[in-house]
């Protein structure tokens, strides 16, 4: 489990616990649907508002599970411009290798250890990282129909009128004139 996510054991993530002892080899499907009942239970979560939904092949084999996870949904975030919620869309698709060893370790990013007295595994932090790994790095509202900016127009306005009043740093300048000596 990443360490970074720490979950509160409650009822509304059980489902996300997937039980693999006593599956037949072969895949197993599961759909799962996650809402903002699921980011409430991760500290820290920069995402209080999303509709997904999951689907994972599970396919089990004597020594390991294979999860195939297919991620579809929306998310509310602040925009990087204006702060207003926008919403975007996440989609993807994941692989994660589990194997079974002696205790939990994380062999890599796609690759994690159980011990093998586990019978169950938990994918909630597993989907919860890769739907933050799924947002686009510039979050901000897309432009409209006619190509303005959808962003917050007040907020837009204050903007303009900050950089517009803005002074100078002198430190800037001075490191520009550095680096223009520099390319002389």
């Amino acid at each position: 489990m990443p360490s970074f996510c720490k979950t509160r054991r409650v009822k509304p993530l059980d489902s996300f616990i997937i039980p693999f002892r006593g599956l037949k080899p072969g895949i197993h499907r599961y759909d799962l649907q996650i809402n903002n009942v699921f980011f409430d239970h991760f500290e820290h979560s920069e995402i209080r508002e999303g509709e997904l939904s999951v689907h994972i092949d599970l396919e089990k084999e004597e020594r390991m599970l294979l999860f195939q996870f297919t991620i579809n949904g929306q998310v509310s975030l602040p925009c990087d411009r204006c702060n207003e919620p926008v919403l975007l869309p996440v989609n993807g698709k994941e692989r994660l290798i589990v194997k079974f060893g002696e205790e939990f370790t994380e062999q890599n990013e796609e690759i994690q250890i159980i011990p093998e007295s586990e019978s169950q595994f938990n994918t909630a932090p597993f989907l919860y990282e890769y739907i933050h790994l799924l947002l686009p790095m510039k979050r901000v509202h897309a432009n409209d129909d006619q190509g303005n900016n959808s962003c917050s127009p007040d907020i837009l306005t204050k903007l303009n009128e900050l950089l517009q009043n803005r002074v100078p740093d002198p430190r800037w300048e001075k490191l520009k004139e550095l680096g223009m000596r520099n390319e002389e």
